[in-house]
């Protein structure tokens, strides 16, 4: 069941998920740190699953290219990572760090921190050796070329001996 149903995605509600959130090396739900198959989804999963949902992206198809066009706001381009894994996912990833000063303190918080995360299984057509990435004005935009398409197969014209 999703928090935001009952408003409860406050910054308040946001600052103590951040606080009660385990650190990766950490057992799960289940507190089992052999990982047993009874200890439910971890921590990581959970928080994978939560960046995901909390990042929203656009997906255009070009003639010649695909481009996935993602909200970075106050990112580096050290902070945001694009990978392809399994040869067709394609996984554009970062994290937003709070930025902290001992002379200053919240006195409200508002914009997200924590990790970004999407995944996009890449059709058939992309081409993996030409993907570009791009940051501009905290928009991140990658861009798939696509492979040009089959040349059509000409017929085989078989001679016809005459016995």
């Amino acid at each position: 069941m999703d928090a935001r149903m009952f408003g409860l995605e406050t910054p308040l509600m946001a600052a103590l998920q951040h606080l009660l959130d385990v650190p990766d090396g950490d057992a799960g739900a289940g507190g089992n740190k052999a990982g047993g198959a009874g200890s439910g989804p971890t921590r990581t999963y959970i928080r994978d699953a939560r960046a995901m949902a909390a990042t929203p992206a656009d997906v255009k198809e070009h003639p010649n290219s695909y481009a996935f066009v993602v909200d970075m706001p106050g990112l580096g381009t050290g902070d945001i990572k694009v990978q392809v894994e399994d040869e067709r996912v394609l996984v554009i990833s970062g994290e937003r760090r709070r930025e902290e000063k001992e002379d200053a303190k919240y006195l409200r918080m508002e914009r997200r921190m924590g990790k970004f995360m999407r995944k996009f299984v890449l059709p058939d057509n992309a081409d993996m050796d030409k993907i570009s990435a791009v940051c501009k004005d905290g928009v991140l935009t990658v861009t798939v070329e696509k492979l040009p398409p089959p040349e059509p197969k000409k017929p085989k014209t078989i001679e016809v001996k005459i016995a």
